[in-house]
């Protein structure tokens, strides 16, 4: 507590994330996508609830937050594999995603579980990329969440590119950009991996096992190896190459350094950078 405090010079109150957060660009209208390390911010008296509030006082009442949710307690992709026995007692037991209730996955970070809880949040109904949102155009953005290629075409993320909506890393490490899935998903190259899985759902009332179809979001859609210096997350490397191209703006908050970016820019950018280093030299 005493590092957190010395860090950031002081509890960093709900009025300090409110400055930086406006010092950083974030505007009354804004639809947000979020990315939090809360540690990264300092001793926030309230925790993850101020930084929500923070948040809401600078949008207002006509903007959006919206974070990555997941399910933490999804099956796992590989479960298919397990002997038999194993596979039908998960099959039996295993209760259903809820949007209202399955746990955000805990790998996020405290921010999403705290947002899908709050009265007026809304949750998009795919099981393994679930998002949530809180705010004027929540309904909007979650409505239809499509269950196969649930990062591209038609969900949350095209949404809040089309909505001319922003992504801010509010001390979260560059490579946690979500909102490059949907490039991935968006962008033409070679080698683009896919996955298949299982998970359950509710279908009017009843228990059903539903195959989904996704890129790779977990291992990488592409292979960036021959890209990427060793040791480097290709997301953070995009990200960074972002930044050094405009696409951006950099601050801090409290004593977290932190980033704010125009999503269909993102995206742009991104879609670009997949095709220009992953395609063969013509």
């Amino acid at each position: 507590m005493t590092e957190l405090l010395r860090r950031s010079d002081g509890p960093v109150t709900r009025g300090r994330v409110r400055d930086g957060l406006t010092g950083l660009g974030l505007a009354p209208g804004d639809t947000v996508m979020f990315h939090t390390r809360l540690s990264a911010i300092g001793y926030v008296p309230g925790g993850p609830q101020t930084v929500i509030d923070a948040l809401l006082d600078v949008v207002g009442p006509t903007g959006t937050l919206l974070v990555t949710c997941g399910w933490n307690d999804a099956p796992p992709y590989d479960f298919t594999t397990w002997p038999r026995p194993w596979q039908e007692a998960l099959r039996a037991h295993h209760p259903a995603f809820d949007p209202g209730t399955s746990e955000a996955d805990h790998a996020n970070g405290r921010l999403p579980e705290a947002l899908r809880r709050r009265p007026g949040a809304v949750r998009s109904r795919h099981p393994d990329v679930s998002f949530a949102a809180l705010g004027a155009s929540a309904a909007a953005l979650m409505a239809a969440h499509p269950w196969d290629d649930p990062h591209g075409p038609g969900s949350p993320l095209a949404r809040l590119v089309a909505l001319g909506g922003r992504v801010l890393l509010l001390g979260a490490p560059r490579e946690s950009m979500t909102l490059l899935h949907h490039a991935e998903a968006l962008a033409q190259a070679p080698g683009k991996r896919f996955l298949t899985y299982e998970q359950p759902i509710e279908v009017e009332g009843e228990r059903v096992w539903r195959t989904f179809q996704d890129i790779d979001s977990e291992n990488g859609a592409f292979d960036y190896t021959p890209v990427v210096p060793e040791g480097q997350d290709p997301f953070a490397a995009i990200v960074g190459d972002m930044l050094v191209a405009g696409i951006g703006r950099e601050g801090f908050v409290g004593a977290a350094r932190s980033c704010l970016f125009d999503a269909g820019r993102a995206v742009d950018f991104g879609v670009r950078w997949i095709e220009e280093h992953l395609n063969p030299a013509a």
